[in-house]
């Protein structure tokens, strides 16, 4: 057993990272290791929906043209009231052939796999730039890639930015080089509130939000009824848009009417569209809504949409010198897309082309007792070396 490998994963699973949290104190964990292995470092401090965090930059090579970045998200989901956990969610435990912990598979295992690499990495042999982009805030909406993609040119000064960034999420090691996009908002229904007895003298939120969600449900539907030939075998499952309401809140008592309603909505569109029309048709179906509710023709509700939160599409050109790296080191013949939104979104806009690849499994993402499988977790460290090899160490 592999003692560093397993130590990293274990000091960074106890870090609690929940992105609700900071994760300074992991990040400064971190950019000690990348400097006792004598990576450059610098860490990007700000404040993310009233919490301080941190990105960390490591970088180490040749100021070249070229080179790779490796990244990944060193924040989690929640796992305080989630139903279902039998383990220590910080705690690490290795049972038979699982490895347990919140983050084992999205995705502090990939991070112990890299770190472990540079631990017998020899730096003096790169050829181009290897650097590292840990990230903050990234199951919130990727708050962190945005704020750290457009800064990486100040932040490595003479080293040259690489183009091409591999994304350590869960995957089971598949190459996915495409994700929908991720638009999300609420929209807020106030009425009038009063006596349950007495329906006609207000206007019942809840019964408002019913108009609303019927009204965006068939937009749901007809984007369910017309699929994209372009995405029928990189998303099998869901080739066109997507909608999902997320929660809604309404009420304070059964004998009261209800004065306000909110839900909580968010939507995935495919790569090739404009992450927001589907926000703009939202709006105009809305708009278009009866805000009367069933007892009174008397009074009306109002309805607001609030702004969105958009993570962008990743839609990767195929053919690369990572596409190939990671084909031939996994084992993976194709290239697919993810179901879920990366960091990558905000790479690309700042002209950096990023794949997916890592060891961990989805069906575990965002799960209580979330673990890692031993065999790709000890055998990554073996990736990550082959894929620097022939992206950095190469003529």
């Amino acid at each position: 057993m592999n003692d560093y490998l397993y130590e990293v994963a274990r000091r960074l699973i106890e870090f609690d990272t929940v992105s609700a949290n900071s994760v300074v104190p992991a990040m400064d964990y971190l950019a000690k290791e990348f400097a006792s292995r004598g990576f450059k470092t610098a860490l990007q401090p700000m404040e993310l929906l009233g919490v301080s965090q941190a990105n960390l930059v490591a970088w180490a090579g040749p100021p070249r043209s070229d080179g790779l970045i490796i990244s990944a998200h060193v924040d989690t989901v929640p796992y305080a009231g989630q139903p279902g956990w039998e383990r220590e969610p910080l705690k690490f435990e290795a049972a038979g052939d699982r490895i347990y912990g919140r983050g084992t598979s999205d995705m502090k295992g990939f991070i112990a796999q890299c770190l472990d690499a540079m631990r017998t990495q020899d730096l003096s042999k790169l050829k181009r730039p290897l650097v590292f982009v840990l990230t903050a805030s990234e199951e919130v909406g990727c708050l962190g890639a945005h704020e750290v993609a457009p800064a990486l040119k100040q932040i490595l000064g003479e080293c040259p930015v690489p183009k091409l960034a591999w994304i350590g999420e869960p995957s089971t090691y598949e190459v996915y080089h495409a994700h929908k996009s991720i638009v999300s908002f609420g929209v807020t229904v106030r009425g009038i509130g009063g006596h349950s007895g007495a329906p006609a003298k207000g206007v019942n939120a809840i019964a408002v939000m019913g108009r609303v969600i019927e009204a965006i449900g068939r937009l749901q539907e007809e984007r369910r009824m017309s699929p994209d030939a372009d995405f029928q075998t990189i998303f099998a499952d869901a080739p066109t848009d997507v909608i999902n309401f997320g929660t809604v809140r309404g009420g304070l008592a059964l004998n009261m009417i209800a004065e306000e309603c909110v839900l909580r909505i968010s939507y995935r569109t495919l790569p090739n569209a404009d992450p927001l029309q589907l926000y703009r048709e939202v709006e105009q179906r809305v708009a278009a809504i009866d805000t009367h509710d069933y007892a009174s023709r008397e009074h009306r509700a109002t309805i607001e949409i609030g702004l969105p939160m958009v993570v962008p599409p990743l839609n990767s050109p195929r053919g690369t010198a990572l596409e190939r790296a990671l084909f031939d080191v996994t084992g993976a013949k194709t290239s697919g897309g993810a179901l879920y939104g990366t960091d990558g979104g905000w790479f690309t806009s700042s002209g950096i082309v990023s794949l997916i690849c890592g060891p961990g499994d989805l069906d575990q993402a965002h799960q209580p007792n979330e673990y890692i499988r031993r065999e790709p977790f000890e055998r990554g460290t073996a990736i990550v070396h082959k894929v620097i090899e022939r992206l950095c160490n190469s003529d």
